[in-house]
This record gives structure tokens, C-alpha cells and sequence, in this order.
């Protein structure tokens, strides 16, 4: 099993995620056909698996720059 890609971490990824350590989808470059393809993958453990997605769920959640008038991206 690959270590975790937590910066710093040597602890054993058991998580697999699309997430990078920043929080964000990282493409592969690659022509893709379906999301899987599309996204880099990721090892966690777990508890950088909760910490990543704890952060991640606060960003979405926070009203910080949702007051604007720009359309959302899948509005179009």
C-alpha cells in the first residue's frame, strides 16, 4: 500500500481520494472519458482524509465571495 501524500506524512494511504493535499481536483492531462480518468489520485490516511475534507467542506460551505453576480459555471 503507498504511503500517504500529506506532505510530511509516512503513514501507510489507505484512503483513496481526488483530492490533492491543497483541497482542489488536479487534471491528469490526459483525454479522459469519464472522471475517473480525468483526476490525479490520491492515498490519505485517515486522518488526513478527515482533515482534508473537513477543509474542504468548510470552503464550501463559507459565504465568503457567493455574493457576487457571476453565474455559476454549470448555469451556461
Amino acid at each position: 500500500m503507498p504511503t500517504c501524500d500529506y506532505p510530511g506524512c509516512k503513514v501507510e494511504g489507505t484512503k483513496v481520494s481526488r483530492l490533492s493535499p491543497e483541497g482542489f481536483l488536479v487534471a491528469t492531462g490526459n483525454k479522459a472519458y469519464s472522471f475517473r480518468e480525468a483526476y490525479k489520485r490520491f492515498h490519505y490516511c485517515g486522518e488526513h482524509h478527515d482533515e482534508l475534507m473537513k477543509s474542504v467542506w468548510n470552503r464550501v460551505r463559507s459565504t465568503d465571495g457567493k455574493g457576487d453576480d457571476h453565474v455559476a459555471p454549470t448555469a451556461i
